[in-house]
């Protein structure tokens, strides 16, 4: 094919994907799964793309959901999952060996006859899909702005983001043992599983901390590449961890972890590249897995596929969700209901899928389809309903008023070491009967006026600047208590961005993320 006809067509898929992503939030359809459905539409069975180069799938897809997993760490706070931190790692660690053990025990008693598996391979096909999907977790539980109780988010954010690592040993360790045949070494398929996680650890923070020094002593003229320094840095940490025999997805999302956690320059205008890249990877992923599935062969996975999601959904996530989060009790029977609910499949099983079938597996093809089969049941049944079971469930509370560091008006973003609350006000007839001058406002000690938006323009005020009903002001606080009695008297309408929650205590993984060091 001509380089122009395959930019004309990328060009239509990406288009197609994102028009049928903002018409499908209409309806409460996760995005992720129209990308997946425009693959299919555009692929062999439908308008006659064909593709089906494994090797170029499998590139893409380990490339995407390597910046997937780094820009997860990126945008994770430690004050956030500190709550959340033993159950979360508990679901990314005991939770997915239970689901795949239960998984391919349960497919072996009851579909050997018929898939012709022996109990390994059942396991293998059980591993891949015993991680929730970072991508899926992510876009469905933030793009329906859920606001969910007892810090169920953060926890489901953290288990989906960590529990990639493990899934991906647990295939490398069954394919090593479907292919070794006879007898499985038991003791090598440990050890190996403990190298990769303690590596992949120890590589990801060390990696992380060093980008970190990097990024903050090296100077460039151009500030438009330090975010390509940065990726650049996350695609060095997975492939040089890869070398050290360790997990590079454990390492590339601790690294993430470590650089989203520290100060460095640029950090706001990273933070942005990466989340235009993640939608980049998120897209081109889905696509390059719709068109690699040819949906009439999926027929003839029907039966099996429909039995593996209902194991999947009913029987192996929440035996593992209500196994793992026993010593918590903080989590109330509902709660445990929702976290198994949340067991979303996406693109990371496919992709397992796929190095299945790229390592020569016997059966992977039937892995592949079923997987595939897997994944659009869990975003249909899971994906679309995730609102409602929360709401049935009584987990979900009415979102509060807006906040937001970053202005819409302003799009002005503040170092997170500022502990001050910036907020927007909009002005309006009733504040101004005391007088139409700032000063007339009477703000309290330690607020700061920053900026005055009127129409589409904007200035610096003083104390004497004349304001008009519908300017937007943006003021800066120490004492956030004093301005909203104030601006409670005056009836503003706000937008606020609460101050950080103060340390109180260091534990061990605070002196894991501290970069006082690095700066």
């Amino acid at each position: 094919m001509q380089i122009e006809l395959i930019l004309l067509v990328l060009s239509i898929l990406f288009f197609a994907s994102i028009l049928a992503g903002k018409a499908g939030s209409r309806f409460g359809v996760p995005a992720l799964l129209l990308f997946l459905a425009v693959g299919m539409l555009f692929g062999s069975d439908g308008l006659g793309i064909h593709f089906d180069n494994i090797a170029a799938a499998q590139i893409i897809g380990t490339v995407a959901l390597s910046a997937i997993l780094f820009s997860g760490g990126l945008d994770t706070k430690v004050g956030d999952i500190r709550p959340v931190l033993l159950p979360g790692v508990t679901l990314a660690t005991l939770g997915v060996l239970i689901t795949a053990l239960a998984t391919g025990v349960a497919l072996y008693l009851l579909l050997d006859h018929r898939l012709g598996m022996g109990i390994m391979s059942c396991l293998l096909l059980a591993s891949t899909m015993s991680s929730t999907d970072s991508a899926s977790v992510f876009s469905i539980l933030r793009g329906k702005g859920l606001n969910l109780k007892h810090n169920l988010r953060p926890t489901l954010e953290l288990e989906s983001g960590a529990n990639d690592p493990m899934a991906y040993v647990l295939v490398l360790t069954f394919i090593s043992l479907v292919q070794q045949g006879g007898t499985p070494e038991w003791g090598s398929a440990f050890v190996m599983l403990i190298v990769q996680l303690v590596v992949g650890l120890v590589a990801g923070w060390l990696f992380g901390k060093t980008l970190v020094w990097v990024v903050n002593k090296i100077d460039i003229d151009n500030v438009a590449l330090y975010p390509i320094l940065v990726l650049a840095g996350s695609f060095f940490v997975f492939a040089a961890t890869y070398y050290l025999r360790g997990n590079s997805y454990l390492a590339v999302y601790i690294s993430g972890l470590i650089v989203g956690n520290s100060k460095f320059v640029h950090k706001r205008s990273t933070r942005n590249f990466f989340e235009g890249i993640t939608w980049l990877a998120q897209l081109s992923m889905f696509l390059t897995l719709g068109l690699l599935v040819n949906p009439s062969e999926l027929k003839t996975v029907l039966f099996p596929g429909l039995i593996v999601s209902f194991l999947m959904i009913f029987v192996a996530r929440p035996l593992s969700v209500f196994i793992s989060l026993a010593p918590f009790r903080r989590f109330t029977f509902k709660d445990r209901l929702f976290v198994s609910w949340v067991g979303l499949r996406g693109a990371v099983p496919i992709i397992f899928a796929i190095t299945c079938r790229a390592a020569g597996v016997p059966h992977s093809d039937l892995m592949f389809n079923i997987v595939f089969l897997c994944t659009l049941v869990s975003l249909v049944v899971q994906g679309t309903t995730l609102p409602l079971m929360a709401r049935w469930l009584g987990v979900s509370e009415e979102p509060e008023a807006p906040a937001r560091v970053a202005s819409s008006d302003f799009d002005i973003d503040f170092p997170e070491e500022i502990k001050s609350a910036n907020t927007e006000i909009e002005i309006t007839e009733s504040m101004l009967k005391l007088g139409d001058r700032l000063m007339d406002l009477r703000l309290p000690d330690n607020t700061l006026a920053i900026m005055v938006k009127r129409g589409e323009n904007f200035f610096v005020p003083t104390g004497k600047t004349t304001l008009h009903p519908g300017d937007r002001l943006m003021v800066l606080s120490d004492d956030q208590e004093a301005l909203d009695k104030t601006l409670q008297r005056l009836g503003a309408n706000t937008q606020t961005a609460p101050e950080p929650a103060a340390k109180t205590r260091r534990h061990w993984y605070d002196i894991l993320f501290d970069d006082s060091d690095l700066n």
